[in-house]
């Protein structure tokens, strides 16, 4: 599942509606929506997050939340290490490797210091 799967099935369960009624909805078919969900579509494009936005009625924080974690919903992910250090690509490594070994509890740690590292970054 995607982050931003996850939190369309979350405001769904909210709102009490099916995927069903959403897609119908929002003019995709409920297999589109329920592959959106679980993961197994690509990001969608801007107007189609602009649709969600608008099918949930979401204004300000709430619709750029859900067009960053559609950002950051990449359900296959490749990472092109060459040209990086060895410890990059060591870490590409692992985590293609072992990332489902993880719980979700590590894999909120790992992205916690990750974020860190890029924000310590930036501010420099």
């Amino acid at each position: 599942m995607t982050p931003l799967g996850e939190r369309i099935r979350e405001l769904r369960r909210e709102r009490g509606v099916s995927q069903k009624d959403m897609a119908a909805s929002i003019g995709v078919s409920a297999a589109y929506l329920s592959a959106l969900e679980h993961g197994h579509r690509g990001v969608p494009t801007w107007a189609m997050i602009q649709k969600i936005i608008g099918y949930f009625n979401v204004i300000w924080d709430d619709a750029e939340e859900l067009q960053k974690l559609a950002e950051g919903s990449h359900p296959r992910v490749v990472v092109d290490t060459a040209g990086l250090s060895a410890a990059a690509t060591e870490l590409a490594n692992l985590m293609a490797e072992a990332i489902d070994e993880l719980n979700d509890a590590e894999l909120s740690a790992l992205n916690a210091q990750v974020r860190e590292a890029i924000a310590r970054k930036k501010r420099r």
